[in-house]
């Protein structure tokens, strides 16, 4: 997938709002918080799988893909009746191919079924146990319904696999779950092993600011707020995590700069209202 950006109800809103995979928020989505993944064979990113080429391709096979394909680009654009469609056709062609199950659970999850989102996942990893796609997302509906050993497990899975190549995204996930379940320092250490990786990422950033901040680590949390507001994918929320750290700091050059970003790129926006107001603990 290619969204673009941003949970925990101790931390902020962007990220509460991140746990809700793949909602737009602001500027930011959860990028990659959910992949169709997997490969035309199925094998996803299992070690030791065989590269799959064209000709290794039954023809039922062959018409599953190019549905998923499909399938794919409809849940992009957000029409998922036509997405479900596809998949439909796709596992009547080849019941066994197992992206096919993969974005079924994506699709259930934001039809909001997670009964057929977690079933669609294990039918999924019943073929292909390894597949480090299907296991992240089996990772974040678990998570999103607050069962966390099982979801961090999921992700453990996943990172195990050392052709996996959404390692950043499964990190940001873990993460953000560990912080949703109150383990602060794991949170950390997963949202840093996340930034070493893919240090572009806003949602990591942000989320590790915010994290640092909340730890009283105000000089680290400064460095990534930073970095992020001085960029492109700066937002309302941003700014406002970026003035609550220079606030903390005591620096109100830094404090009143960003202030006046906040205020003349989002004049309606709550963040502002919450600085007018001086609630900078909230």
């Amino acid at each position: 997938m290619t969204p673009r950006h941003a949970h925990p109800e101790s931390l902020s809103p962007l990220v509460r709002r991140s746990l809700a995979c793949c909602v737009a928020v602001g500027l930011l989505l959860l990028a990659g918080c959910a992949s169709p993944g997997g490969t035309a064979g199925g094998a996803g990113a299992g070690a030791g799988a065989d590269l799959v080429t064209e000709s290794d391709e039954s023809p039922e096979r062959k018409r599953a893909r190019i549905r998923i394909e499909l399938a794919v680009g409809y849940f992009e654009q957000g029409r998922t009746e036509f997405a479900l469609d596809e998949v439909k056709q796709a596992i009547s062609s080849d019941p066994s191919f197992a992206p096919a199950y993969n974005l079924r659970g994506l699709i259930f999850m934001r039809l909001n079924d997670m009964r057929q989102a977690e079933e669609s996942f294990r039918r999924a990893l019943a073929i292909n146990p390894r597949d480090a796609d299907t296991l992240h997302n089996q990772g974040w509906l678990l998570c999103q319904q607050g069962r966390y050993e099982e979801a961090l497990g999921a992700f453990r899975q996943a990172l195990v696999n050392p052709l996996y190549a959404g390692r950043a995204k499964t990190y940001m996930t873990q993460g953000l779950c560990q912080a949703r379940a109150g383990r602060f320092e794991d949170a950390e250490q997963s949202l840093a092993r996340s930034y070493e990786l893919d240090a572009g990422n806003p949602v990591t950033g942000y989320n590790l600011a915010n994290l640092l901040l909340r730890r009283n680590e105000l000089e680290r949390a400064q460095f990534y707020i930073r970095r992020l507001n001085n960029g492109e994918f700066a937002n309302a929320e941003s700014l406002w995590l970026g003035i609550r750290v220079e606030h903390r700091l005591g620096d109100k050059l830094a404090m009143t700069q960003l202030a006046e970003q906040l205020r003349k790129r989002y004049p309606q926006s709550r963040e502002l209202a919450a600085y007018d107001r001086g609630a900078f603990n909230e």
